[in-house]
């Protein structure tokens, strides 16, 4: 689908929201918890396996990742720079981490599902995917396998990270509401515009999740400095959740139900260890940090950038702590899969 959608681009953008839109009342109706979320994700996916085809044109999305980097950053408090100055620690145990979990997923791949030693590298990434895809496009892996692994292992957080907020004890049924006052119009436009041009910024950068944490910083800026006051509509905010959820779950066009029936036990036991690994590298950041362990897991877990941090707010967890986790997540992967791919073996042998 092109950046600028025509009319058939539209027409598919439209009742793809809408069956996201359907997603969330479902979800809403049989109670899954952060329903904007996981219901539209559930839905698509499930639909997009028999065969639909779902999909939702780039702008549409990018015009999504601002409001949301906008509401983020509304919700950032003057303690947060308090605790940047403590924060080292994570990055130090997030790097340790990430080398332990794809070592590790890729010996599970290869020993136990037969991956050859290049396809467990690539699908062991604990996040990354559109990096992971592009690299494995340049060289002679299984593709399909890696994406299938990588898709599970999104769409599994997604759905399972809420139940897991629910037994730490954490109340999320009334996560989406907010009582501060609401921004005003010509904020919010003038914070709209800068972001956009800050974003780009960073995409020519080459920076992850650019549009994102641009509307982030740039709303946190205006807000601690008092020039922007107020968040956005909560019906904005509720739409665009919606519009991530159904994101989430177009990850799986394209892949056909004989793959995904072939991978799925492969896709679901890496993010089964990643979560491990996440939730004992959490533990002591969060004595160290004096932050609850379902927020530092949060930060920790190798979902999508956008979808974590979003979650993140939900669960109420600072979001420039969960933002900067996952971007540091995100440029580490960056170095350390091609050096892991640089030793591995082209046969499957392990090295």
């Amino acid at each position: 689908m092109s950046y600028w959608p025509g009319f058939r681009d539209i027409f598919v953008t439209a009742y793809t929201l809408g069956a996201g839109a359907l997603g969330a009342l479902i979800g809403y109706w049989i109670g899954l918890p952060v329903y904007l979320l996981t219901g539209p994700a559930l839905l698509i996916s499930l639909a997009t396996l028999t065969g639909l085809h779902f999909a939702i044109a780039p702008v549409v999305r990018d015009f999504a990742f601002i409001l949301i980097g906008i509401s983020i950053g509304a919700g950032v408090d003057p303690q947060a720079a308090e605790a940047f100055m403590r924060w080292p620690i994570a990055f130090l145990m997030l790097a340790f981490m990430l080398i332990l979990t794809l070592i590790l997923c890729r010996d599970l791949l290869v020993r136990v599902f037969g991956f050859d030693p290049r396809s467990a590298v690539l699908a062991a990434s604990p996040g990354h995917l559109s990096y992971i895809i592009s690299l494995s496009e340049s060289m002679k892996v299984d593709i399909s396998r890696v994406a299938v692994v990588q898709s599970v292992r999104l769409l599994a957080l997604t759905l399972c990270v809420p139940f897991a907020a629910l037994a730490f004890g954490i109340r999320i049924d009334t996560a989406f509401a907010s009582s501060a006052p609401l921004m005003r119009v010509d904020h919010a436009i003038v914070l709209f515009c800068l972001s956009l041009v800050f974003g780009l910024i960073l995409k020519r950068a080459n920076a992850p999740a650019a549009l994102l944490i641009a509307a982030m910083i740039v709303s946190a800026v205006a807000h601690l400095s008092e020039r922007a006051p107020g968040v956005l509509s909560p019906q904005i905010t509720h739409a665009m959740f919606v519009v991530m959820g159904t994101l989430i779950g177009t990850r799986f066009s394209g892949i056909h139900l004989a793959a995904l029936r072939k991978t799925l036990v492969a896709g679901l036991s890496t993010t089964l260890l990643t979560v491990l690994l996440a939730m004992a590298a959490a533990v002591p950041v969060a004595y160290a940090l004096g932050l609850p362990v379902a927020h530092v897991l949060i930060a920790f877990a190798p979902g999508g950038l956008e979808t974590m941090v979003v979650m993140g707010v939900v669960l109420g967890a600072n979001p420039g702590f969960v933002a900067a986790c996952h971007v540091a997540r995100l440029l580490f992967l960056t170095v350390l899969v091609p050096a892991v791919l640089a030793r591995a073996p082209k046969d499957r042998s392990l090295p």
